[in-house]
């Protein structure tokens, strides 16, 4: 018997990837960031929004539908749960960052402070 993934699968992309669209190369991203405010507090990736994971049901209305929204956290996990949330909740195209700040830490830009 095959097992069935009860998560919504969502796009991912790569840190570089999304390193890329920030830049201006591809279509426009909203980065959300849906760490506690202790991690924030550590690191972050900028230009970002903050909004925790309990919080994000009670906030939708703060995370603007004009572009795709990327969600990221420590290492993916939590972040691919919202993503998948998000599309529930009408946002097309919501994508998880994979491995997270982590792995923007190790492939995009090495002064921001790894954790674990």
């Amino acid at each position: 018997m095959r097992s069935v993934s009860l998560r919504p699968m969502v796009e991912e992309l790569t840190a570089p990837e999304v390193a890329r669209r920030l830049r201006g190369e591809g279509a426009p991203v909203l980065l959300l960031d849906v760490r506690e405010p202790f991690e924030r507090e550590f690191a972050r990736i900028e230009p970002s929004i903050h909004i925790p994971m309990q919080e994000v049901p009670s906030r939708l209305g703060e995370i603007g539908r004009d572009r795709q929204v990327v969600v990221y956290c420590h290492s993916g996990g939590r972040s691919a749960m919202v993503a998948g949330f998000l599309e529930n909740h009408g946002f097309a195209g919501a994508a998880n960052l994979v491995g997270g700040i982590d792995a923007w830490s190790r492939q995009v830009d090495p002064a921001v402070p790894r954790y674990g």
